[in-house]
């Protein structure tokens, strides 16, 4: 399944809508279907946010693979080159008031997802979020496009 969405708030909330409609129609557990919707709102919200700027006229894509065995969740946008799966660790040790704004999110994705991977391709950030249920799914994960 495939969704182009505008880059506002609003169509991030939809697509976790549409996400968490897609896994319920699969059966999909609870538990999992949170950690989903949380990576998910996530990563899409630094979508709009950063790459897109709160800019409603620029669309981003999401695309919803079920495998059987995980859930795939690929973000595409045209937004300028970065790959979160490379961003700074945060430190433990500094306090509230010594942390720069941002970064825990990506950490919350890391800790609700198995894998996360990024590749850049014809101009376009990918980021394929990957969530398995009881078996590796390291052989499903490449589609033919």
């Amino acid at each position: 399944m495939t969704l182009e969405l505008h880059a506002t708030p609003d169509e991030v909330m939809r697509a976790v809508g549409v996400l968490q409609e897609f896994c319920r129609a699969r059966q999909v557990d609870e538990n999992t279907l949170f950690a989903l919707s949380l990576a998910l709102e996530e990563c899409a919200s630094n979508i709009v946010n950063h790459a897109l700027r709160h800019n409603a006229q620029q669309t981003f894509r999401m695309t919803l693979e079920y495998t059987g065995t995980a859930m795939v969740i690929e973000l595409r946008d045209r937004g300028p080159e970065f790959d979160p799966t490379h961003p700074p660790m945060m430190k433990k040790e500094t306090s509230d008031n010594d942390q720069q704004p941002g970064g825990w999110g990506i950490q919350l994705v890391r800790r609700f997802t198995d894998k996360m991977l990024y590749t850049r391709e014809g101009g376009e950030n990918v980021l394929r979020l990957i969530k398995r249920f009881n078996t590796p799914v390291e052989g499903n994960l490449h589609r033919q496009q």
